[in-house]
């Protein structure tokens, strides 16, 4: 791997540009505490073959039994089908019947938290395209111009391993649930992007969900609604973590270019 002191800027500006998107981008890495995991969790999160992409597998710092996707009670008063993202607690539900749901834990970002009501799954992308938007190619060409004919799916596309897309009333809502390259940042607020899944989550998510699925997106202020615990406070994280708090350093922009520029980005995303 070429060290980023020896990258040009443009090199840098599509590395950069590569861990962003308009609405979806890459935080600093973080961790979690150290916890024993089940045979049976490891296996769900195990590396494994998609669309002929070698998908890594999840690191055990990243995982623990309660964050790992899950049956669980759940009270939604929805037809079974329904996905409900509730961005205050970080969880994704997926709802079986009146009783139950699957729960997946998300990351959120700044355009997560600021969606709620109801949404349709319009379609699924399979690592899926991204291309940047008019917007952002004016307002900073050096950075996107190098790929504004856009990203094709892979293991560095921040879309991940899938995506679902949201429209409302036929209009796109810039929503997306999707996989991500970087699972240290799920479980955790972001400071932007939409709800973002473990990549191994966001492919059984997509076996699961069919287009024209109705999706709700819970306000930050009811986070937790539908759970036996009922509403909960929405700058604490299920865990019990502050929302946010990194437990691992980012890499210092100080002596990372690379970081530098994603950095200047993300200040003016």
């Amino acid at each position: 791997m070429i060290a980023p002191q020896f990258l040009s800027r443009p090199v840098l500006a599509l590395v950069a540009a590569a861990s962003l998107l308009s609405a979806c981008a890459v935080a600093p890495e973080m961790s979690n505490p150290a916890t024993t995991l089940t045979e049976e969790t490891r296996a769900m999160y195990a590396a494994t073959v998609d669309n002929g992409i070698e998908v890594p597998a999840i690191e055990d710092k990243y995982l623990s039994e309660a964050r790992k996707r899950q049956l669980v009670e759940y009270h939604a008063p929805h037809p079974a089908g329904t996905i409900v993202v509730d961005p205050g607690a970080k969880y994704l539900y997926h709802v079986q019947d009146g009783e139950t749901a699957m729960r997946y834990l998300v990351a959120v970002g700044e355009q997560g938290r600021g969606f709620s009501g109801t949404a349709t799954v319009a379609f699924q992308r399979d690592w899926p395209y991204w291309t940047p938007t008019k917007n952002m190619l004016r307002r900073d060409p050096e950075t996107y111009g190098p790929v504004k004919n856009g990203l094709p799916g892979g293991l560095e596309n921040p879309l991940g391993a899938r995506a679902l897309y949201l429209y409302r009333n036929g209009k796109d809502t810039l929503y997306r649930i999707h996989g991500t390259p970087s699972p240290w940042t799920v479980g955790h607020a972001t400071s932007s992007g939409c709800i973002r899944m473990f990549n191994q989550d966001s492919i059984y998510l997509a076996d699961q969900v069919s287009n024209g699925a109705r999706v709700i997106v819970l306000p930050v202020s009811e986070a937790g609604k539908w759970t036996p615990g009922g509403i909960v406070t929405p700058d604490t994280t299920p865990d019990g973590t502050t929302e946010g708090t990194p437990v691992a350093e980012a890499p210092s922009t100080a002596t990372d270019p690379a970081a530098r520029e994603v950095a200047l980005l993300d200040s003016n995303a």
